[in-house]
């Protein structure tokens, strides 16, 4: 097949996202697929005329994820090195690359990419793509859309509020929450701007902090809860194993998440009750059904450890595809190996959208 894997973009998880698309490609690549990894927003300059030749040549693109770093992108200086005036976001040849592939691969994180617009874009110019469409893209990546659907729908989650700029400086008591707390954006992925807030000072610097970096968006304040993690994934609508994860530090934040030793990834867990992984693993799956979601997805859960009830924080679209990632490893868990996982997406979204 003809396969443009595309990532990259304006998303602060862009970084992890080429880490992604490198993986998926080069793997695709392994299994005599005709694959290229694309940059949606740097696109690739190239003669319209000979546009077919790019699925074979010998780079793949991969040359794109070099020098990949942990630390969050500069997005002013990507910006910088578009050709154009970048009015449009997608970057030269990238539509019809898109257009000539016979599928295009989604390794595409946060903003941009996981919010639905290009699904939904894609949808209108007839371009096949993997994954979850633009509707179950749009209300998973919005974490107080998701999580008010969670509790009309009996997904467990924890209480929550939501604060705009203009109610940002809200005394915590006419919340009705008591610290400790945490304090992150709507909007983003990868734990990105997120504060876990043990004194009243700190969650103040939070509210603060959020509306420097993040101003026309909306933040969430809810209860901190302290236990066990666990990644629950869905392929197809059924479950995959779950994933322990036991982060060195107090969280499992950016750099945890993507440095080697950032944390401890046991799958399937091995000090959990069968009762209690049944559990996360349906309440899971109906995250996955009442957000609309397709093909495949991950969920994060904790397991109180006061009281041992579970609580989904949120889902994600378009979860990692890096060898650090946590979905390829409950798929592992599940008797793929990482190309033919990659390989069942594709398969997956076929027959699901396209057949």
């Amino acid at each position: 097949m003809k396969i443009i894997v595309l990532a990259g973009g304006l998303s602060l998880e862009r970084d992890v996202s080429l880490t992604s698309g490198a993986s998926i490609c080069k793997a695709l690549r392994e299994k005599g697929h005709d694959a290229f990894l694309l940059d949606v927003y740097l696109g690739l300059e190239y003669d319209k005329d000979k546009l077919a030749e790019v699925f074979t040549l010998p780079d793949g693109g991969l040359g794109i994820s070099d020098g990949i770093k942990t630390t969050i992108p500069d997005l002013k200086e990507v910006a910088s090195r578009r050709v154009d005036d970048g009015r449009v976001y997608f970057g030269p040849n990238v539509i019809d690359l898109c257009s000539l592939a016979d599928i295009t691969f989604m390794a595409l994180h946060g903003s941009v990419g996981e919010n639905g617009k290009i699904q939904a874009a894609f949808d209108l110019l007839g371009v096949r793509y993997t994954g979850t469409g633009s509707l179950g893209c749009a209300l998973s990546m919005d974490k107080l859309v998701a999580k008010q659907i969670f509790k009309m729908s009996g997904v467990p989650t924890p209480r929550g509020t939501s604060l705009k700029y203009e109610t940002k400086d809200t005394p915590l008591e006419e919340l009705g929450y008591y610290l400790p707390l945490v304090v992150k954006p709507c909007n983003n992925g990868s734990s990105i701007g997120v504060y876990i807030c043990h004194t009243k000072e700190e969650y103040e610097a939070a509210v603060k902090q959020s509306f420097t970096d993040y101003p026309e968006d909306e933040i969430i304040v809810e209860p901190y809860i302290k236990g066990r993690e666990f990644a629950s994934a869905v392929f197809g609508g059924k479950a995959l194993p779950l994933v322990e994860i036991i982060p060195k530090d107090e969280s499992f934040d950016y750099a945890n998440k993507y440095q080697t030793g950032g944390a401890q990834e046991i799958c399937p867990p091995v000090s959990i009750d069968q009762a209690t992984c049944e559990k996360i693993q349906r309440a899971c799956e109906l995250a996955y059904e009442v957000l609309h979601m397709e093909v495949y997805a991950r969920a994060d859960f904790i397991v109180d450890e006061s009281d041992g009830e579970i609580y989904c924080f949120e889902m994600n679209a378009l979860p990692g595809m890096t060898p650090a990632s946590l979905i390829p490893l409950a798929a592992s868990a599940a008797g793929m190996a990482y190309g033919d996982f990659c390989e069942a997406i594709i398969e997956e979204s076929l027959k699901l959208r396209y057949q």
